[in-house]
């Protein structure tokens, strides 16, 4: 006999929300505002180079290696003007300063329209919601902003927990706040490794999100959701 569902765990950034504007125009943006003139694909394409060394380098906000995630941002994007020409290093801690406080703004997030209706259908439910979130500290008041952050019973970030998805040790931090078997534990993600195999790895019930419709074939159907509004439905089943 199947355990009944209890909780439901949920990725943030690309499930419930996502960044309004790409890192190039935001930079840009902040560059302006300081008088340089640069192009966002230029800036897109320095960041994802040094966004890349730096997850390589320092995984995890580099958390065993000293950092945390305020200096490994500012880091990355002192690092990303630096390749579009910009070399003062007083100009460039304070665009690094202003962006990482920025991204705190509800301005910069766009909260996906089935997000919120679905929250509130799975409490209808009875069920407790939390987060398990490749983030950094930041992670909660980005939620209470986005005016999301009330549904949700414990949040747990990879720089609190120390350790990042798919590492599955992140899913067994979160089963010990949940206090109930993994077989009563649903995980909603947009990631193929990070969230569905990763949750579903210790047991969980992971759900991954395909809203661009990419349709990995490992992926039975009855697992895949196009869109939050068919969750409700999925979860009653387990319930």
């Amino acid at each position: 006999m199947r355990a009944p569902l209890r909780w439901v765990l949920w990725d943030v950034k690309d499930t419930l929300l996502k960044v309004r504007l790409s890192v190039g125009e935001q930079y840009c943006k902040e560059a302006e505002r300081m008088g340089i003139s640069l192009s966002p694909v230029e800036v897109n394409a320095a960041f994802h180079h040094v966004y890349q060394n730096y997850s390589t380098r320092y995984p995890n906000y580099g958390i065993t290696q000293s950092l945390n995630g305020q200096s490994w941002w500012m880091g990355v994007v002192r690092d990303t003007f630096s390749l579009c020409r910009v070399q003062d290093p007083a100009l460039l801690n304070t665009m690094a300063h202003n962006l990482y406080h920025n991204y705190c703004n509800a301005e910069n997030w766009e909260v996906f329209p089935d997000s919120k209706k679905a929250l509130e259908s799975c409490s209808s439910l009875g069920l407790k919601l939390g987060v398990v979130s490749n983030f950094d500290s930041r992670l909660e008041a980005i939620l209470q902003v986005c005016g999301l952050l009330s549904h949700f019973t414990f949040l747990l970030s990879s720089e609190e927990a120390g350790i990042a998805k798919p590492n599955s040790a992140i899913f067994g931090q979160a089963l010990q706040k949940c206090g109930v078997p993994a077989a009563s534990v649903a995980h909603i993600g947009d990631h193929y490794v990070n969230d569905y195999l990763a949750s579903r790895s210790v047991g969980i019930c992971g759900f991954l999100l395909d809203r661009c419709m990419r349709k990995q074939p490992e992926v039975p159907q009855e697992h895949r959701l196009s869109s939050l509004e068919d969750l409700p439905s999925q979860l009653q089943q387990r319930m």
